[in-house]
């Protein structure tokens, strides 16, 4: 298996692990990306892959720069996900902690991002690695565009 930052021959098959985690998370609706788009967008995708001993996509994680007024620089991990037969596997551990030497040698001060309230797995996966889960704040979207 081999970790990778993202290409832009990637993106037919991220839009496929896209919809699958879009399906994943119970919201096939809010999935609204292209290859297109994320042509025309390509300055903002940041992120690695996973490829199998074939060169198939079966996972990948997203992150963003962020500037967090209490604290500063900080790096957003928005998405890491795994193909389900190939959970389990330490995949997921090898994409985080990409994103987290990322981040350190960008020298960012944190890294954040999300996860579901019902997704204990996810959860508990973060927690063993030292991630702080809380229950503090909660998502306010407003969008520019409909959907």
């Amino acid at each position: 298996m081999k970790i990778r930052p993202i290409e832009k021959t990637d993106y037919t098959g991220l839009i496929s692990m896209f919809n699958e985690f879009a399906t994943f998370q119970k919201m096939p609706d809010k999935m609204i990306n292209s290859v297109e788009q994320m042509t025309e967008e390509s300055d903002y995708l940041k992120g690695f892959v996973v490829e199998n001993d074939s060169g198939g996509l079966i996972g990948y994680a997203t992150y963003f720069y962020a500037y967090f007024t209490w604290i500063g620089k900080s790096l957003y991990m928005d998405d890491l996900y795994v193909r389900p037969d190939y959970r389990r596997k330490g995949l997921g551990q090898k994409l985080i902690d990409s994103v987290i030497n990322k981040a350190k040698a960008d020298k960012c001060k944190k890294v954040r991002w999300q996860v579901s309230k019902w997704n204990q797995n996810a959860i508990d996966f973060y927690k063993s690695i030292g991630a702080k889960v809380d229950s503090v704040e909660s998502n306010c979207d407003y969008w520019l565009m409909k959907i």
